[in-house]
Order: structure tokens, then C-alpha cells, then sequence
């Protein structure tokens, strides 16, 4: 019951309600790569090192996180997450070109640069909310992200596995790249309220 009265208050709150569905739509995405990245390689190339690949190529990234974070500081979130989505929904269509083992690169490629633009869309979501969510909503917010995220996990992956079954990888690459195009729409329309941090620094207040 506590639970779905976290949901109504959430999504009652138009801002907030809005926030969540970028949130949630951009890691859908993400997720149905994750696993189809791996069952592609391994169907073009019948290696299951370079499939494994797939998965460090992916989060290898993460291990840069303190100074990707760092650059998500310095700019404006909201830009950041609308220009980062965008700039990965135009690099994820290209994957449409992957068809056989000569052309696999293309996929690592695109999954370091997916991983690491994670890593900074990431820290600038989580600033984000905290300068669009109400603050007597961040807790239930906060709460139902984590909800989220984590069925995306289970859910996206074999999303995205049925339908490289049913079309193949572009079409998994595809709806990757829609996710990304629509995240990038409902974060552009987000009203957020000025901090300090993203773009000038205290004294510019003095």
C-alpha cells in the first residue's frame, strides 16, 4: 500500500512523473544491449571470448568513473543529458552496419563509447533530480528509480533478446537508439531550478 501511494505522489507531480520516465527510458535501452551485445558477437564471429568481450567493453568505462563524473560537474546536466542522448541514439545507428565478423569492431567500439557516456549521464541524472524533483518527493523518487532499474534488468535484457531472435542485432541496436532519442526528448522538456555547481561557481553570487 506504501508503496503505490510512493507511485501516485511521484507521478502526480508532473515534473516528477517526468523525470522518471527519462529515467527509466533511458536504461531500457542499455539494458537490451547488454545481453544482445554478447549473442551478437558470438553469432558472427562463433567466439565465445570476444562475446565475453562485449561486457567489459561495456563497463570497462566505469573504471574511469571519478573523472567522467568530474566532467558531468563542470557542465550543465540538463544539456548534458539531452546532447549525451542524442549523440548515442547517432552512434548506435550505425550498428546496423555490423553483419559479419570484419564489421564486429564497429560494436565494441560503439559499446566503450555507450559505457562510458553512461558513466557521465549517470552522475548528471542523479544531479538532475536533485534540482527538478521536489524535495518532499526525492525520497519516493529516489526509491522508485531503484525499483526501476532493477526491472530493467531482468526485463530489457530479454526484451532485447527476443527481438534479435525475431529481426537481429540492427533491430536491437535500433530500438537502443530510439530509447535514446526519447530520453533525450523528456529530459528537454524538464523545468529545472537553478544550482549552484552546474556552470559557475559560488562567487558568481557574492
Amino acid at each position: 500500500m506504501g508503496g503505490g501511494s510512493a507511485v501516485v505522489r511521484v507521478l502526480r507531480d508532473r515534473t516528477a512523473g517526468r523525470c522518471l520516465a527519462g529515467v527509466v527510458v533511458s536504461g531500457f535501452g542499455t539494458s537490451a544491449m547488454w545481453l544482445t551485445a554478447g549473442i551478437w558477437v558470438k553469432s558472427l564471429t562463433g567466439s565465445n571470448s570476444l562475446a565475453a568481450l562485449t561486457v567489459f567493453a561495456m563497463w570497462a568505462p566505469v573504471l574511469a568513473g571519478p573523472a567522467l563524473g568530474a566532467l558531468a560537474d563542470r557542465m550543465d546536466r540538463k544539456v548534458l543529458l539531452v546532447r549525451g542522448n542524442v549523440v548515442m541514439a547517432c552512434l548506435l545507428v550505425p550498428l546496423v552496419l555490423v553483419d559479419s565478423g570484419r564489421t564486429v569492431w564497429l560494436l565494441f567500439a560503439v559499446l566503450v563509447l555507450h559505457g562510458a557516456s553512461g558513466v557521465v549521464l549517470d552522475a548528471a541524472e542523479s544531479a538532475l533530480v536533485a534540482g527538478t524533483v521536489p524535495a518532499s518527493l526525492l525520497a519516493d523518487f529516489n526509491g522508485l528509480r531503484m525499483t526501476a532499474n532493477e526491472g530493467m534488468k531482468l526485463i530489457a535484457p530479454l526484451a532485447g533478446a527476443g527481438l534479435y531472435v525475431r529481426f537481429g542485432g540492427p533491430a536491437v541496436a535500433l530500438l537502443a537508439a530510439a530509447t535514446c532519442a526519447l530520453a533525450a526528448l523528456v529530459f528537454a522538456k524538464l523545468p529545472v531550478r537553478k544550482t549552484p555547481g552546474a556552470g559557475h561557481s559560488p562567487r558568481d553570487s557574492a
